[in-house]
């Protein structure tokens, strides 16, 4: 293993934070990729979004960046594309009922120690740990 294997996380952890911390002062919002996502689509109530098309740029260019400069990545789906297609469409339904995602909760309003984001990102956590289990250990995997 090599010594700068925890370079690349940790710097795009740190761009995360500065992100969403610029976002905050510049906007006066949380900067959760769900809910910019919906402003960026017009799904807000209040027409499309500029700052949500700029952050779907963002996310999109990094990765592309990422994907092209720092390091290929040996990636296999062993899940139906229908399971995934579902699984996407519940997760979607899940941020919005949820007022959020794990951007928004997780890093946002946990760093602002809001009462909402522990309990929405234990509960992200908690689902998730039973859904992995059930998934392997009980239904034994969802090919």
């Amino acid at each position: 293993m090599s010594e700068l294997n925890f370079i690349w996380p940790l710097s795009g952890g740190l761009l995360i934070g500065l992100s969403a911390a610029l976002f905050l002062l510049l906007n006066g919002r949380i900067a959760g990729i769900s809910g910019l996502t919906a402003s960026a689509f017009g799904w807000t109530g209040v027409g499309i979004s500029l700052p949500g098309i700029g952050f779907l740029c963002g996310i999109l260019a990094g990765a592309a960046i990422a994907f092209a400069y720092i390091r290929h990545v040996d990636l296999t789906i062993t899940a139906s594309p229908v399971l995934l297609i579902i699984a996407g469409l519940l997760v979607g339904f899940g941020t919005r009922l949820g007022s959020g995602c794990t951007s928004g909760h997780g890093v946002c309003g946990l760093a602002r120690l809001s009462p909402r984001s522990i309990v929405a990102t234990m509960t992200f956590m908690a689902v998730a740990a039973a859904t992995v289990y059930v998934t392997r250990h009980v239904i034994g995997g969802l090919s």
